[in-house]
């Protein structure tokens, strides 16, 4: 009977010290550092898009302002219209001519990105600016 018992504590201490199970739990955490990674990488892309996004809507008001003729509210104008149609990354978006001159125009556009994380604001601020064309004599 002796025998029988100490092959039974010998089981139980085996059981209690064998990392059985210890797998599932290894794969739960990693699969929690691999999401966050993951999700962690695609803000960083929705943010450099946004970004571009808004420095494009930038360009383009400065390209439309800057021609003879146009005006701040001209680039403005247009900025806009380019954020309607590509600016689905950049929400809120809200364009200003503040800086711009007889002799160059300046168009900043600010607004927020899209985020995967509740409660996280990212805010995306992009300006541009060039020379106002004008007729010189010779």
């Amino acid at each position: 009977m002796t025998a029988q018992l100490r092959r039974g504590r010998l089981n139980l201490t085996d059981r209690l010290r064998s990392d059985r199970g210890t797998g599932s739990v290894e794969v739960a955490v990693l699969a929690v550092v691999v999401l966050m990674l993951v999700f962690t990488i695609i803000q960083v892309g929705l943010f450099y898009h946004a970004r571009k996004v808004a420095q494009s809507a930038a360009r383009q008001g400065v390209d439309a302002g800057r021609q003879f003729g146009s005006g701040p509210g001209d680039g403005v104008a247009q900025a806009q219209e380019f954020l309607a149609r590509f600016g689905g990354s950049v929400s809120g978006a809200s364009v200003s001519s503040a800086g711009s001159t007889a002799q160059e125009i300046h168009i900043t556009v600010t607004g927020q990105v899209a985020t995967l994380v509740p409660g996280l604001k990212l805010t995306v601020t992009q300006d541009a600016r060039g020379p106002v064309e004008r007729w010189t004599t010779p």
